[in-house]
């Protein structure tokens, strides 16, 4: 009976001395891993990615699509491009066009300024213009007139009773232009022209102005 008791003190001792082995691996294990979990923690979650501080500029000596008077001329650079059109460099719009080529052109170039238009040519509002929330009148002041966009070779009336920063909202907030391109509209006798990044003004039909800068999204805020 001792020998049995014996052995099976020594079975128990061998087995506990195992048990104890794999509770120390385990502490081990859950400490490092607790470790290297902390360490993870610390960083984002997901891809990161590294952005520059400053976007990509223009290569002044590269080619690029140049327009003149809404007319292709050749692959250019920037500074010839701008001697063509007989302005700075500066004066010229450059971007994407949607083939994804760098073009270049005097701000709405490629959209030549409509006639201006008469009661017989201006036409109701179209279904979609129709649809369309005239501005808080609480943030406008001043004279009000006709307010009309220019689409479809036509001229749309809007409505008859706008402030001119009514109008130049109801026509471009939130509406996007690419270079050498443009939009047309008309308050009362003056000429309204969205290019990249503003809405221009007109008293004689062709010499332009800023009327306001668009913000983030192209929303355009009121002109007071």
């Amino acid at each position: 009976m001792a020998g049995m008791n014996q052995k099976r003190w020594i079975g128990i001792s061998v087995g506990a001395a195992v048990a104890i082995a794999i509770a120390v691996f385990l502490a081990l294990g859950l400490s490092k891993g607790h470790k290297d979990d902390k360490k993870m923690n610390d960083q984002p979650p997901g891809l990161t990615f590294t952005v520059a501080d400053t976007p990509a500029t223009l290569d002044s000596k590269k080619p690029l699509r140049c327009y003149v008077n809404g007319a292709y001329v050749g692959d250019l650079t920037l500074a010839d491009c701008a001697k063509k059109n007989g302005v700075a460099a500066q004066a010229l719009d450059v971007g994407l066009d949607d083939n994804g080529n760098v073009v270049a052109a005097p701000t709405g170039s490629l959209t030549p300024v409509p006639g201006a238009p008469t009661s017989a040519t201006a036409n109701p509002a179209a279904p979609g213009d129709a649809a369309e929330v005239v501005p808080d009148t609480q943030a406008a002041q001043g004279p009000t007139a006709a307010c009309l966009r220019y689409s479809g070779n036509e001229w749309n009336r809007l409505s008859d009773s706008l402030t001119l920063g009514q109008c130049a909202r109801l026509l471009y907030d939130g509406r996007c232009v690419s270079p050498g391109s443009a939009q047309y509209g008309r308050w009362g006798e003056k000429t309204l022209r969205l290019v990249p990044h503003r809405v221009e003004v007109s008293d004689d039909n062709a010499t332009f102005r800023t009327l306001v800068d668009q913000g983030q999204g192209c929303a355009v805020p009121m002109v007071k």
